[in-house]
């Protein structure tokens, strides 16, 4: 028998601290859920496979094959490595990235958030994207080999090829789909900027173009129409043109899955080295990025920040990258990685040498703050 009756015990009423805690916590997981399944309109670019053009690739059939090779003449074997640099894309229309994982490629300087449509354009597929960077990536190849061999001091008889006209262009049923260009007004011309100079210098006034159609050559006159561009007046005869090379020595290039012509300078330096003696990199590790025309004039590529992250982790000690990507470069170059600055295949042959020789490497042209042009 009980003594004293009990009273029962009462709850214990929560502080409002605790109470506030509660619902931060439970806003909190909402919003992460939010967060995580939200979709956004943004995807990622991060350093992607390296490469080097001096060693070798897989193959479509697994094997390891030189990534580079040549038939018709001598090559040598080469040290060192000559690096090519890619960059990878997180998500596409149909899976972008979350929110949370924006907010961590926001933190990460070897990473990029870029808008959805930049990369993935409106009305254009996958598929799409892919047939164009293969062929902007075969383009580049032949450019590549060609400002090599020409660099090399080889024949490449480059070749103006008519593939289509534009909509009520003057030169149709005048060319024809196939056409090679082989002069202008007399000149002759192997190349697109060459045809695209004499034409403007008329002004205007007919251009007679000699073409060779089914192996004869044929004289026609086509009168070229205004167009505005950069509020600057060029005349165009209204067609769309492919250059193609008919090359002295068979080069293959061995790499699948990568597209784009960002390769092109480092192609040619690799297609250089194996067919001079001794190792253009004096046994240094080079990466470097840039498109290249036949002429060898270096261009601009995309994702140059997540390019030297990739060089840097690849073991890079030098890195070639595009004079006009400059304004990219400045204040965004990775410790421990040598940047220079090149706008031909001269200036990056010039680096090479430079650094195999024990050279000035100030001396070098780098991206600066006042030299830094915005692509």
């Amino acid at each position: 028998m009980a003594l004293f009756d009990e009273a029962p015990a009462r709850p214990r009423r929560r502080s409002r601290s605790m109470v506030a805690g509660i619902w931060a916590a439970t806003v909190a997981l909402v919003a992460l859920f939010v967060l995580t399944i939200l979709p956004t309109s943004f995807v990622i670019q991060q350093p992607g496979p390296v490469f080097n053009t001096l060693g070798t690739a897989t193959g479509a059939d697994g094997e390891e094959l030189p990534l580079i090779s040549v038939e018709g003449a001598e090559t040598f074997a080469a040290e060192g490595s000559l690096d090519l640099l890619t960059v990878q894309v997180r998500g596409n229309r149909e899976s972008t990235p979350s929110w949370l994982d924006l907010a961590a490629a926001w933190l990460d300087t070897s990473r990029a958030v870029v808008p959805l449509d930049q990369v993935f354009p409106v009305g254009q597929t996958q598929e799409e994207r892919k047939e164009q960077n293969s062929a902007l990536m075969v383009d580049s190849q032949h450019e590549a080999t060609a400002a090599a061999l020409l660099e090399l001091g080889y024949d490449v008889d480059a070749r103006i090829v008519i593939t289509g006209f534009t909509e009520d262009s003057p030169s149709a049923g005048v060319l024809e789909d196939g056409d090679i260009v082989r002069a202008a007004d007399g000149t002759p011309v192997d190349f697109v900027e060459d045809l695209r100079s004499i034409i403007n210098a008329g002004g205007g006034t007919p251009v007679e173009l000699t073409v060779e159609r089914d192996g004869a050559l044929h004289d026609v006159t086509v009168t070229p129409v205004a167009a505005e561009t950069d509020g600057a007046t060029t005349w165009l005869i209204g067609v769309t043109t492919m250059r193609t090379f008919d090359f002295p020595i068979d080069v293959t290039i061995q790499l699948d899955n990568v597209g784009g012509p960002s390769a092109g300078m480092m192609f040619a330096l690799g297609i250089i080295d194996l067919l001079t003696p001794g190792d253009l990199t004096g046994g240094h590790a080079f990466a470097g990025t840039g498109t290249i025309d036949a002429h060898g004039e270096v261009g601009p590529i995309g994702g140059i920040r997540q390019k030297m992250h990739g060089a840097l982790s690849a073991g890079a000690d030098y890195m070639l990258a595009p004079l006009d990507n400059c304004g990219e470069v400045v204040g965004n170059v990775p410790g421990g990685l040598r940047v220079f600055a090149v706008e031909t295949l001269d200036e990056a042959l010039e680096v090479l040498e430079t650094v195999r020789e024990d050279g000035d490497l100030d001396a070098l042209p780098t991206c600066t703050t006042a030299a830094a042009p915005t692509p």
